[in-house]
């Protein structure tokens, strides 16, 4: 049998130990931290339950949501995802674009004037997020929502993005869609998160507790070297072994710097693939009243965080009995704006614009802060993005290690997409193996299940 080894116990790294299990073969899962789930952990602390991040299960691949259900014993909270915005005072349903009514008369006038001239137009040349936002949205719409959110979001300018990231993520309205979003306040819902998934109890990560049970993991093992010429790794514990298939969900500018011999051209080019780090700010209050909505943008430059989800409503097991959490995205990047600050100086001012906003009240009991940061957030998909990566992968490929997961392959994906995408990256293994003639069936369903 083929020593295989995967790098990182995280979503993409578990979907391909579990496509190596369900084919009988072996693969063992090194990951650097004590602790799984790579982009989703999870972590508690006095009652309070946190992810790294707001994570939900939105798919709608069957085979996915059955072993996430599975995971749980079928102990799952379901909820229609209820989401809005808050814009200089105003409180809006989301998609913005789509629910104009309340904003500001003149400005709203404005929306509709350019949007109905671009719906008697055939669009022009778009070579950037910030062309894609003018032709979809008019310059209005798109300059005071978000091209703001982008600043916050994305660190950078709409003219410094491409277009691959958008998908379904920014919803377009036709005229009568606009229009009814303008006149009423009751509007249907067209987010393209409706329903989701979130364990009862435990948190985000518990969805990984199935994988875990049939893999072997070594914790405590960061990568430090990796000889691709005589198949060796090394780990900062000190310990070394050596490989046949190696798959790897590490982010690419940290795996690139520990390959043997890698050439400086490709190393240059894993340094400009840039990403957000993300200074999370955990509050918990002592109500559980103090939201409506699952998650809300915020698009104001001096609010300090990019966004709000409320963990309490994901599952009321999240918090202590009684009481409510909220936590505040606050997005810096390497590349184009450094975190600075300690991660606790965002504290106060997150309570702060927490009651500017009227989410807290000055007589709310905060029974609970931190401040945590997720080092790699979410890609940043700059106009440098598309020919660094092509040089890096093939640089891959060429020396044979597989690589998986949003950091992996540099995309934006959800859980759904970074499991099957663990799964890809076995499935090429498995080929292999059979094209030597080791034991190794395939079974992999995912190739014709494509997620949402």
């Amino acid at each position: 049998m083929s020593n295989i080894v995967i790098i990182g116990a995280g979503m993409a790294g578990l979907g391909a130990a579990h496509h190596f299990k369900e084919n009988n073969i072996k693969a063992t899962i090194f990951e650097k931290n004590n602790y799984f789930g790579g982009h989703a952990a999870t972590f508690e602390k006095d009652g309070f339950i946190f992810d790294d991040g707001p994570h939900i299960s939105f798919t709608k691949n069957e085979r996915l949501r059955k072993l996430f259900h599975e995971s749980v014993n079928g102990k799952v909270e379901n909820f229609k995802a209820d989401v809005n915005n808050y814009w200089k005072g105003y409180w809006v349903k989301h998609p913005a674009q789509a629910n104009l009514h309340g904003l500001p008369d003149d400005l709203v006038v404005k929306i509709l004037r350019e949007f109905f001239e671009l719906s008697q137009q055939n669009g022009g040349k778009v070579e950037n997020y910030k062309d894609w936002l003018y032709e979809s949205f008019g310059e209005t719409f798109s300059e005071n929502f978000p091209f703001q959110y982008t600043k916050k979001f994305h660190t950078t300018t709409p003219d410094n993005l491409d277009t691959d990231w958008i998908g379904p993520r920014m919803y377009k309205p036709d005229l009568d869609k606009i229009l009814k979003g303008a006149l009423s306040k009751s509007t249907e819902d067209v987010h393209y998160v409706s329903d989701f998934y979130y364990p009862s109890y435990g948190g985000f990560a518990r969805f990984f507790d199935r994988f875990l049970e049939q893999t072997q993991v070594e914790y405590e093992h960061k990568v430090v070297k990796i000889d691709p010429k005589n198949k060796q790794i090394s780990f900062s514990n000190g310990k070394t072994m050596a490989y046949d298939h190696l798959i790897s969900s590490v982010p690419l500018p940290e795996l690139v710097p520990c390959i043997e011999g890698v050439p400086d051209e490709v190393l240059e080019a894993s340094q400009k693939l840039a990403c957000t780090t993300c200074v999370l700010v955990n509050v918990g209050v002592a109500r559980d009243d103090i939201s409506k909505a699952h998650w809300t943008y915020f698009y104001d430059q001096d609010i300090v965080f990019s966004r709000l989800s409320y963990p309490h409503l994901f599952s009321p097991n999240n918090t202590p009995e009684n009481c409510g959490s909220i936590q505040a995205e606050i997005y810096f990047s390497k590349k184009y704006k450094p975190l600075t600050s300690s991660p606790e100086d965002f504290i106060e001012p997150t309570i702060l614009d927490l009651k500017r906003c009227g989410i807290l009240n000055d007589s709310d009991e905060i029974i609970y802060r931190e401040a945590r940061v997720s080092p790699y957030a979410n890609v940043i998909f700059d106009l440098e993005r598309i020919p660094s990566l092509a040089t890096v992968h093939n640089y891959l490929n060429q020396i044979d290690i597989k690589y998986c997961g949003r950091f992996g392959e540099w995309g934006y994906h959800w859980t759904d997409q970074s499991f099957i995408s663990g799964e890809n990256a076995a499935e090429k293994v498995l080929e292999q193996l059979k094209s030597d003639g080791i034991n190794g069936k395939s079974s992999l369903t995912a190739k014709s299940s494509k997620p949402v």
